[in-house]
């Protein structure tokens, strides 16, 4: 409609306004969060085949240049850096920039990559020659994320979308061919969602067809033939990993945390799986890792992440953390790489040899001006049953006086992980309790916890996130007037119920891209994600799910009465939280709103889910988020 676009630039403009007397504080903020980083960095090399790969950063460049360095020999550590793409290039000219993969092939002869130029997620696949330096002639375009090489380093694989911007078909291209690129697979449930891996060894590509509750894999040694494993089977996951003579096998068949089967090779049929790993009470199991020599188990036990190498675990000490497996390309090795951070720890980056049981730090990333985590205290306290995760500065007294932010999602099963943000700091040091609330509709506590927050069990995600809320108040961390509470996507769902259920108990609320505007989006299967979400929230094309959304979802819920200050944000591009879904939201709440506190909406008209691509432009975003927080939960935000 010719009146949207004036609109949203309409409420831009007011919002500019209400935030012009913070100008000066987002600049201080944003000029801290710059400060606090290392601008020129690189991250710790992966070695895969004849090469250790990395990325780094320029001072005053906004974007990653990717590039590697021959491994091995004297003479050819002589031969230094080379530089794969320099995304700083490829950006210019552009309002937006992103890139949903780079993968080198496996003889490290050619890369492939895709990029995307307005946020939409649809990207553009292309290829370089990293012999002569030459991009090839070919493009693909309407690419999605996943996607594979063959071992020949001549095919590639990748999927492509459907009206509703569902990948659901797979691709074969031959580098350098003129011939049309082979169609592999098309799924046509609208449920399902098509996706390609190739295994850690070199010797298999799975193709996995997935929706939120049902999974089946189809297996390739040469890309040609896939065989299907097993039978997708309603409300069955299983995930599959390779090693020796092997195919290891995760799945929730008869185990809500899922267990461990293996099946050889050479009979892999469904009547061969054995068990390795029962299903455990409290223990999920959430990754495989097969190396020649060891099998690697990520495990989450009564909410807290573990590392299990063949009879041994990993050990952290922390009460609240995250950990997590990272650029392991290599299968004929011994060293484990994983990443570790808490709310007080920076991202630090492991080499753990699974032989000797040591590790080493190859990088903890540096956090500039002074910051010591010593000065600072995580917790893990518990809210009745729900779990909530703190950090602040060291000599908090609890009297109710401290402003708090706390953050939520719960939906999908998505894991709220407490790790650091050198950002964040600017609140911890202006004496802001930062909290993370692990709410039923997220797996922090096991696949359970998901199951109880989704579909008829919706509302439990939005009265744990208030019973999180109320417990802080109650042990005085902090009070209602000093309370700010935040969450994006189906995280602004969380934000618009909970503020429609007790906007009595937040002094400032932001939503980023929030999910809000719930039974319409959900009532149109042409809308990208409706059908396939229809396992999340319920299809309410049926009376009684459609009774029970409309009882929760934001947009039908708003009232005249008073509400907290809030902030919106929206991505004119977002093709998972449409803008017109915020921008509905906020022109409800600002006809009926009885109050005259804030409420203000940004619409960011280059840009998609994710917002602002550059990292300058998103420490400048964050620094705003900041500026409205406290403005509102401090006497000088200053």
């Amino acid at each position: 409609h010719p009146d949207t676009v004036p609109f949203l630039e309409a409420e831009n403009r007011r919002t500019q306004e209400a935030m012009k007397p913070l100008e000066h504080l987002q600049k201080v903020l944003y000029d801290e969060m710059v400060a606090r980083i290392e601008e020129t960095d690189s991250s710790v090399p992966a070695p895969f085949g004849a090469f250790e790969y990395y990325a780094r950063t320029e001072k005053g460049r906004q974007y990653q240049i990717l590039c590697r360095r021959a491994r091995g020999t004297l003479e050819n550590l002589k031969k230094g850096e080379e530089i794969m793409l320099d995304c700083n290039t490829l950006a210019e000219g552009q309002p937006f920039f992103a890139m949903a993969f780079n993968h080198a092939s496996p003889d490290g002869q050619i890369l492939a990559f895709a990029t995307n130029n307005d946020g939409d997620e649809v990207f553009t696949l292309q290829f370089k020659n990293l012999r002569t330096g030459a991009l090839l002639p070919e493009k693909v375009e309407g690419v999605y994320y996943s996607s594979a090489w063959s071992a020949d380093s001549q095919t590639f694989y990748y999927t492509t979308l459907d009206h509703i911007t569902r990948p659901h078909r797979l691709w074969r291209h031959r580098v350098g061919s003129a011939e049309p690129d082979a169609l592999i697979f098309e799924e046509e449930d609208e449920r399902f969602n098509v996706s390609i891996e190739r295994s850690r060894s070199g010797q298999f590509l799975f193709l996995t067809v997935d929706s939120h509750t049902t999974t089946e894999v189809r297996y390739s040694r040469d890309g040609n033939d896939f065989t299907l494993l097993a039978p997708r089977i309603q409300g069955v996951e299983y995930y599959v990993e390779h090693q020796g003579d092997w195919l290891y096998i995760r799945t929730n068949e008869n185990a809500k945390n899922f267990r461990l089967m293996k099946a050889p090779i050479a009979d892999p049929a469904r009547e061969s799986w054995g068990e390795v790993i029962p299903n455990r009470g409290d223990v999920v199991l959430e990754e495989v890792a097969g190396f020649r020599n060891h099998l690697v188990l990520l495990e989450r036990d009564r909410g807290l992440k573990r590392i299990k190498v063949d009879d041994h675990f990993i050990d952290f000490e922390e009460p609240a953390y995250n950990v997590a497996l990272q650029q392991n390309y290599e299968y004929d090795t011994s060293i484990l790489r994983f990443g570790y951070t808490s709310l007080v720890t920076p991202v630090s980056v492991f080499d753990y040899n699974m032989k000797t049981r040591t590790r080493e730090l190859k990088k903890r990333y540096a956090v500039l001006g002074g910051y010591d985590p010593a000065q600072y205290v995580t917790e893990r306290i518990f809210a009745g049953i729900v779990p909530v995760s703190l950090v602040y500065r060291k000599g908090l007294v609890k009297d109710g006086s401290s402003p708090l932010y706390l953050y939520g999602y719960g939906s999908y099963g998505i894991l709220t992980e407490p790790s650091f943000s050198p950002e964040r700091v600017s609140l911890l040091r202006r004496g802001v309790v930062f909290a993370m609330a692990h709410i039923r509709g997220s797996a922090d506590m096991g696949r359970q916890w998901y199951d109880d927050g989704k579909l008829m069990n919706k509302k439990n995600t939005f009265t744990d996130f208030i019973a999180c809320a109320e417990h802080l108040i109650a042990q005085a961390y902090t009070s209602a007037d000093r309370l700010a509470i935040s969450g994006g996507s189906a995280g602004g769902l969380l934000m618009g119920a909970v503020t429609n259920m007790r906007p009595d108990l937040f002094k400032a609320v932001v939503a980023h891209v929030p999910f809000v505007d719930v039974v319409n989006t959900m009532l149109d299967p042409t809308l990208p994600l409706t059908v396939t979400e229809y396992e999340e929230w319920g299809n309410p094309n049926e009376k009684e799910a459609y009774e029970y959304i409309k009882s929760y979802a934001p947009y039908e819920n708003v009232e005249a009465k008073a509400y907290p200050n809030i902030l919106v944000t929206a991505g004119l591009n977002d093709p998972r939280v449409p803008y017109w879904e915020p921008a509905k939201w906020v022109a409800k709440l600002r006809e009926l709103k009885t109050d005259s506190n804030e409420l203000l909406l940004k619409t960011i008209m280059g840009a998609g889910h994710g917002g602002p691509s550059g990292r300058y432009e998103k420490f400048r975003k964050k620094a705003f988020e900041y500026a409205f927080i406290l403005k509102h939960l401090t006497n000088n935000p200053a």
